[in-house]
């Protein structure tokens, strides 16, 4: 059975760079037709799919977030990293990681993939 692990910093100063670590065990990220997801959830808001990294590496971006976001993998270690720059509090939200079997930009609920259990993050000064 996959399992995700977000890791982070929970606070960020404004317009600095937020970085999140997502360390999958149960399954291989280069592996199959997997795609992994980042996605967060500010307070009293839905669920936003940001970007995802397939299992050949290839790379998907909310296009109104692709100026502040980058996402890359580690594959020795299994993991999938999200950076998002130039925060504002506007990107204070619960981030998580997951696992689709193709790829999902819109419309997500929580049924749509493997969860991790997400990882608060504020952005204040």
């Amino acid at each position: 059975q996959v399992q995700l692990q977000e890791s982070g910093p929970g606070l960020v100063k404004p317009s600095q760079t937020l970085s999140l670590t997502c360390t999958v065990s149960g399954d291989s990220i280069t592996s199959g037709y997997a795609h992994w997801n980042w996605i967060r959830q500010p307070p009293g808001k839905g669920l936003e799919w940001m970007g995802a990294i397939d299992n050949s590496g290839s790379i998907y971006y909310k296009p109104s977030l692709k100026s502040r976001t980058s996402t890359s993998r580690d594959t020795y270690k299994n993991q999938f990293t999200l950076q998002l720059s130039f925060v504002t509090p506007e990107d204070t939200a619960i981030y998580y990681c997951a696992r689709t079997s193709q790829l999902k930009t819109t419309g997500w609920i929580r049924q749509d993939a493997d969860w991790g259990q997400g990882t608060q993050v504020s952005v204040s000064t």
